[in-house]
């Protein structure tokens, strides 16, 4: 009988708490990685396994689902070609007899979005509803880890960099993420064809997360409402952002200032047992990077 899960982004934020969850329910995990290297050889340490991939090739991907019984998807935000790796995953699942795929999209997707990766994982969404392999779309708002982009800047100034005005959301860690991905995967079944939106557990503006930021590292922390051209400069500067994924973030700024990102539910509570991770909470376990 296959048990095993595969794993797509093991080696990153995301897929790695993934792969803790899984792990913490005796669930074996099959990763499949870009290249083979330090952080691959840690998930290997713990008992996974490791198999070296491109989701932007059928035969590797295909070969990564061999006696997979369920299949997580993840593709970077980053870079271009998610639809390319949706319909091989799709197809790799379908011929391998995949049971189930839980599918991480994002609440920004959508037909009529400015953003071109958005709208993509709109387009992935469709792509995995017409497989024939049953899937779970997991639609988190914008993550805690958005901030993790400029700590260095919050370290040496206190200050944050964003185009966003006073734009509302509730931050999502990707540790309650993973845990929901996991909980999903281990007992796929009654969540087949669901379309799950995913918040952390408050609505928060801008200048009330500076707040949260002063109170956590003990100094004041204060948001810069900047224009989209010079965050550009920052994402270029910091991030060697390629155009792709600026103009995803350029375009998620007017989506924000607009709220189409607002919203709230207990989505993560009810399908995990445990609330998410307050922004505090998430700064303060963070606040080696931050302070």
């Amino acid at each position: 009988m296959k048990n095993k899960i595969l794993v797509t982004g093991g080696t990153g934020n995301t897929g790695g708490h993934v792969i803790k969850n899984l792990l913490d329910k005796d669930i074996p995990v099959r990763a499949l990685v870009r290249k083979i290297d330090d952080r691959s050889a840690a998930l290997s340490a713990l008992g996974v396994e490791i198999v070296e991939g491109d989701l932007t090739d059928l035969d590797s991907v295909s070969a990564a689902m061999k006696d997979i019984q369920s299949a997580f998807f993840v593709y970077t935000i980053r870079e271009p070609g998610i639809l390319d790796a949706t319909a091989y995953f799709a197809q790799a699942a379908f011929e391998n007899q995949v049971e189930a795929i839980v599918n991480l999209s994002q609440f920004g997707a959508n037909r009529n979005v400015k953003s071109h990766a958005a709208q993509n994982h709109w387009i992935a969404e469709r792509i995995f509803d017409r497989a024939p392999v049953p899937v779970t779309h997991l639609r988190p708002t914008l993550f805690a880890e958005w901030f993790m982009y400029q700590a260095m800047i919050i370290k040496s100034e206190s200050k944050y960099y964003l185009p966003f005005g006073d734009a509302k959301f509730a931050p999502i860690a990707t540790e309650d993420i993973g845990r929901v991905a996991a909980a999903v995967l281990a007992n796929p079944g009654s969540h087949a064809g669901q379309r799950y939106d995913l918040f952390g557990p408050k609505i928060l503006g801008m200048a009330e997360i500076a707040e949260i930021f002063t109170e956590v590292l003990g100094r004041s922390v204060s948001y810069v409402p900047i224009d989209t051209e010079t965050f550009v400069g920052i994402l270029k500067k910091f991030m060697n952002a390629n155009p792709y994924f600026i103009q995803h973030v350029t375009s998620l700024g007017q989506d924000l200032k607009d709220g189409r990102e607002a919203g709230m539910n207990n989505l993560v509570e009810e399908l995990t047992g445990e609330k998410p991770l307050a922004m505090a909470d998430y700064i303060h376990k963070n606040k080696i990077a931050f302070a």
